[in-house]
């Protein structure tokens, strides 16, 4: 998704409720068995690529672990309107809850994921203060083994979430997610590097800093033949992503609240590959 200079897809965390685990896609399937996760694993290293440990661009850094924190901050500041941030923390039977109860659930999301994704991902910065973030998940690449949900901390959220917030991500959010995805990326979906966060703080916008994360990418991209994928939810985004070279495949809503939150489904095909 995007929010002002944003790409977000907030964060897949799985539980046990999730009604449809077999349509849940593989980066944020949590709750699932051994063999279907030794299974997924293997279908994975298939289309492994090799995740960059350092960058020859000098501005830009690779976040380790331990800083996942600062990397967090900065989502959750460029997140705080997001539509679909705000999906599962807004909701009816959280209209009791105080907003700073609201904005740590909405922290709190964000650090499970960005560890996550330092652990098994890629997560960038550009930028004093952790300026501007991306975190990607590479071809090959899932996050769902046991001891990345545990370390993470994203089996919190099926505690964390409430009753309608669980809905709306196992039961809604996370089989449209996957679902779309497969359906246009098909054979390729396992085989593309996918931008699932790109946030920048207001302090640090009109920097050129979420173009500098996204080519630090799609140059290997270009290289490997592979596709790029992404959902925004910022209306304002997809002009900017398409002169990074995305293109719009389809247009998909959440529809629990009371009005629709839409996303836009882009796809940047590698140079060489365009018709």
């Amino acid at each position: 998704m995007s929010g002002n200079n944003a790409n977000a897809v907030p964060v897949p965390a799985k539980g046990q409720g999730v009604n449809h685990e077999g349509n849940v896609p593989v980066t944020f399937r949590i709750v699932q068995q051994k063999g279907q996760a030794a299974a997924s694993h293997a279908h994975a290293q298939t289309h492994a690529v090799a995740v960059p440990t350092a960058t020859a661009d000098k501005d830009i850094h690779i976040v380790k672990p331990e800083e996942y924190k600062e990397a967090a901050a900065c989502l959750a500041e460029a997140f705080a309107e997001d539509d679909v941030a705000r999906y599962f923390i807004d909701v009816p039977d959280r209209e009791h809850w105080s907003e700073a109860d609201k904005w740590q659930l909405h922290v709190d999301i964000l650090e499970y994921v960005t560890y996550a994704h330092c652990l098994k991902g890629l997560v960038t910065t550009v930028g004093e203060g952790y300026g501007a973030v991306a975190l990607w998940m590479p071809p090959g690449k899932n996050m769902d083994d046991f001891m990345t949900i545990l370390r993470s901390g994203m089996w919190r959220l099926n505690y964390k979430l409430s009753a309608e917030g669980k809905r709306r991500f196992f039961n809604e959010f996370l089989p449209l997610l996957h679902d779309t995805k497969h359906g246009v990326l098909g054979d390729r979906d396992d085989a593309s590097w996918y931008l699932v966060y790109l946030g920048t703080r207001p302090s640090a916008r009109g920097k050129g800093f979420a173009r500098k994360l996204v080519e630090h990418v799609t140059k290997d991209a270009d290289r490997d033949g592979l596709p790029c994928y992404l959902e925004s939810s910022n209306p304002v985004n997809p002009a900017i992503y398409r002169k990074l070279g995305f293109e719009e495949k389809r247009r998909i809503h959440l529809q629990r609240a009371e009005k629709n939150v839409e996303l836009d489904i882009m796809v940047r095909e590698p140079v060489g590959m365009r018709e």
